[in-house]
């Protein structure tokens, strides 16, 4: 933060009168008493303004309202943070003529002035005479007053201090030496006019003094060495680069007017460039520049001055044009033809060097050579590098030669470069260079050769052990055949194999299982060692490979089905561990001639067969022998277990079983259901029969057997057998109580009198309702609290009856079929039948097979209830 030490260093008043127009002098203050260098002089009031020099003007016209008007003048230095302030006063001033004007002139008025003559101009280093007059200033109103002439800037009391001074009483301006314009174009000075007593009546005046140039400046370069580039075989026009050139003389004059022009060129030869004058561009002159020929150029330049007249100055300059290369030169052979030798079996061995001749500029893309062997290597045993350093080809073989197949190989060698040849206008194509080069084989004794060196043996799963598999022998290279040549297995190498160390023979000394272990990758490579009588070796490599075999039987995945009354074809499906082609396709076969002639077998897939009957065979349960036969002939015995059931949905055969016509038939749920469901509604059309038979009191003689007032005999149903079985339910003697009905009135009352324990829920929700037995022979109303009328028991049974078939036929998941069979209060001993509840336990499930043989009259009452 600048922070200015400020203080009031004097007080100022003027006289002035009330009406100021603008640009007024007021009066002028002497700063440097105050602060010698004030960088910044400003004003505290807009209306007024502080000149250089001290002077003070008004901005704008101004009238003095009151006797005196204060501002202030504030004088910063920077730099010495030094700040000082100068109060200034204006004061009316009295209308009496002063006792120091001249008598004539009552009042100071501003008239038309000739106080601004145009600026001076003074010619650069002027011979003289000094002083020089240059101009002189005047004031109009030297004619009413005594008038002193002063002036102060640069060149007065300003550096160049002394250059320049004003006569005090003739305004006349004198140089006292030359210019240099380059140093000072112009001068800018303030003149003065004041009274005697210090009045100003004219403003200062800043008066111009113009230096005019005179050329003695020489143009000059703004390099001393200029340096291009320029490619070889660049067409003419092509732009090289360009001069540049400054003259310190008066810009835009004839002074600084330049002109160029090549005065040398080296080698003298052809010129091969050329400059513009004006701009100092130079550019592509000779057709073909030709890098090997003249590698670089050095041109003589000239500036002048004057627009290049005779009389102009001027200055010299130099240019050096380097001529970059291009691959316009092929690589040739240094040799046309080469020879070398190599010994057999030599790998990676350096066997010849050649090189190129190349004119183009060493080092650069242009000459770097690349070399290829453009025939006699189809086999890719040899190689053909460059030497970065020495631009050499290195010949390299890089596979063993084997003397006994070529005592000698020739190749041919090619060459180019790494660039692109660019050719220059109209020359010819160049061609590519190449050599030949002999390669000598050396024979070498060498050991015994396996071929080939990698043999494949495929060996198929399961393989017995001791199995030959292949053979596997070597040859002298010298003698062509296999006598005297020993084989072995080096160990620490699987052990699937072994050879035989005469012939070559190579057998299995273990099964080969890809289940097993180190044998899931299927396949391992073994070394084989070939020794000869020399001690010599070769070595070759047998790839044992395990070929997946049939060693799996194929099997039916599942072997349990249900077969509905529908008789939907069952789909068998096999599998097979092996891999193909020991898999699929499968063939399915019926084994058992009996069975064959009831079942049948057709293809769905390469995996399934479809299993149906041929006709209508009796329910039961069949175990059908099946063989499936894969793609490899190996045959599988699975057995089929087919339950052909009576049902509807395999659901409802929950796996017991009965006997029909030499089969295994079960009764499933709905069937069951509907047998409940049946045995209600013959309930309920007995009561009702009962009910309307006779009026008045109607005594209805019981038999032995109740049971057969609530239950119709129909398993003699023909066609048919009877069907015996101690689960049905028996009929006779079951009751130890008779029934009776009577009839009062208009209203029939079934009674049932308290037997045994054969319960009801109460309709009326306390107690019991008993349906027993009434007591053989009598005939009389046995009188209980436990008597119903006929009404209510069928306000009972009938809605209940009707919603649960409605359920029954609504619901597709037979899900309300689980409330049906409810487990009741207990219902006394001596019941023959047992609990009918879906809920009761394990051993009262039991007690249901009775309701097997209550077949098939209730099964068309099943299929109305399941809605298909």
């Amino acid at each position: 933060v600048l922070s200015l030490c400020c203080e009031a260093c004097k007080k100022v008043i003027f006289h002035v009168p009330s009406e100021l127009e603008a640009d007024t002098l007021v009066g002028r203050v002497d700063l440097r008493e105050c602060l010698q260098s004030a960088e910044l002089i400003s004003s505290s009031d807009g209306n007024f303004k502080v000149l250089e020099d001290g002077s003070v003007y008004t901005t704008s016209a101004l009238s003095l309202s009151a006797e005196e008007k204060t501002f202030t003048i504030l004088l910063k230095n920077v730099q010495e943070q030094v700040q000082k302030k100068i109060h200034v006063t204006l004061v009316e001033e009295e209308k009496k003529t002063p006792k120091t004007r001249h008598a004539r002139d009552t009042v100071l008025k501003r008239t038309k002035r000739r106080w601004g003559p145009i600026p001076s101009v003074m010619i650069e280093n002027s011979l003289g005479p000094f002083p020089l007059q240059i101009q002189q200033v005047q004031s109009d109103t030297a004619q009413n007053y005594t008038i002193y002439y002063t002036a102060t800037g640069p060149g007065i009391d300003q550096d160049p201090k002394g250059l320049f001074y004003i006569e005090r009483e003739t305004g006349n301006i004198f140089a006292t030496r030359a210019v240099d314009r380059e140093q000072y174009p112009s001068f800018q000075i303030i003149c003065f006019a004041t009274t005697p007593d210090g009045y100003s009546p004219e403003v200062p005046l800043v008066h111009t003094i113009r230096i005019e140039d005179d050329n003695d400046n020489a143009p000059y370069f703004t390099q001393d060495l200029f340096e291009f580039c320029v490619p070889e075989n660049s067409r003419p026009g092509v732009v090289v680069g360009k001069v540049i050139a400054e003259d310190r003389d008066e810009p835009y004059t004839l002074h600084t007017t330049l002109k160029y022009r090549i005065v040398s060129q080296t080698p003298p030869i052809t010129p091969a460039f050329s400059l513009h004058g004006d701009t100092g561009v130079i550019s592509v002159l000779l057709p073909q520049l030709d890098r090997e020929v003249v590698p670089s150029y050095t041109l003589l330049v000239e500036v002048r001055d004057m627009a290049g007249q005779p009389f102009g100055l001027c200055t010299t300059g130099t240019v050096v044009i380097k001529i970059e290369d291009t691959n316009d030169n092929a690589p040739s052979f240094r040799q046309i033809q080469y020879e070398t030798r190599v010994e057999e079996n030599r790998v990676s061995v350096e066997i010849l060097r050649v090189s190129v001749v190349d004119l183009d500029e060493p080092g650069s893309p242009g000459s770097g050579a690349v070399y290829e062997i453009i025939r006699g290597n189809d086999d890719q045993a040899f190689e053909i590098t460059t030497d970065k350093n020495t631009n050499e080809g290195i010949l390299c073989v890089v596979k063993g030669l084997d003397y006994e197949t070529a005592k000698q190989r020739v190749l041919v060698i090619g060459v180019n470069n790494e660039a692109p040849y660019l050719l220059a206008p109209h020359s010819q194509q160049l061609s590519q260079s190449t050599c030949s080069v002999t390669v000598h084989v050396l024979d070498v004794d060498e050991g015994p050769v396996f071929k080939p060196c990698l043999l494949r043996l495929d060996v198929k799963e399961c393989e017995d052990i001791g199995t030959a598999i292949g053979r596997y022998v070597a040859e002298d290279p010298e003698t062509g055949n296999s006598e005297g040549i020993r084989y072995r297995i080096p160990p620490g190498q699987c052990n699937w194999i072994n050879i035989d160390d005469r012939s070559g023979e190579v057998r299995t000394v273990r099964v080969l299982d890809r289940d097993i272990g180190e044998m899931r990758r299927g396949q391992c490579n073994v070394t084989v060692l070939a020794i000869d009588r020399n001690g010599k070796t070769g070595t070759g490599t047998i790839q044992v490979c395990i070929v997946p075999g049939n060693k799996n039987f194929p099997r039916i995945t599942q072997t349990d089905y249900i077969m509905c009354r529908d008789r939907k074809p069952i789909c068998l499906t096999a599998q097979d561990g092996d891999e193909a082609p020991y898999s699929a396709p499968f063939v399915y076969r019926i084994t058992d001639r009996n069975l064959a002639s009831m079942w049948k077998l057709t293809p769905h897939d390469d995996n399934s067969w479809y299993l149906s009957p041929k006709g209508d065979i009796p329910y039961g349960v069949y175990e059908i022998p099946v063989s499936v036969i894969d793609n490899g002939g190996k045959i599988g015995e699975n057995t089929v277990r087919v339950n052909l059931c009576d049902c509807v949905t395999p659901t409802e055969c929950d796996g017991r079983t009965r006997q029909l016509s030499g089969g295994n038939v079960t009764l499933g749920l709905w069937a069951i259901l509907a047998m409940i469901l049946g045995s209600l509604l013959l309930l309920l059309i007995l009561i009702t029969i009962c009910g309307c038979c006779g009026a008045g009191v109607m005594h209805r003689q019981v038999t032995d057997d109740c049971a057969n007032h609530n239950l119709i005999i129909s398993n003699t149903e023909a066609p048919g057998e009877e069907v015996m079985d101690h689960n049905i339910i028996p009929l006779q003697n079951t009751c130890d109580q008779g029934g009776y009905g009577v009839k009062t009135g208009e209203q029939q009352t079934f009674e049932m009198v308290k037997g045994r324990g054969h319960t009801l829920e109460s309709v009326k929700g306390v107690g019991h309702q008993t349906l027993g037995s009434v007591q053989e022979g009598g005939g009389q109303p046995m009188m209980d609290t436990c008597r119903y009328s006929y009404s209510e028991w069928h306000n009972f049974t009938h809605p209940r009856l009707g919603e649960k078939v409605h359920l029954c036929r609504q619901d597709e998941e037979q899900k309300h079929s689980e409330d049906y069979l409810l487990s009741y209060n207990y219902e006394g001993k001596g019941s023959l039948a047992g609990s009918v509840g879906c809920c009761s336990d394990q051993h009262e499930e039991e007690a249901l097979d009775f309701l097997d043989q209550l077949e098939p009259k209730f099964r068309t009452l099943a299929e109305t209830c399941i809605k298909r």
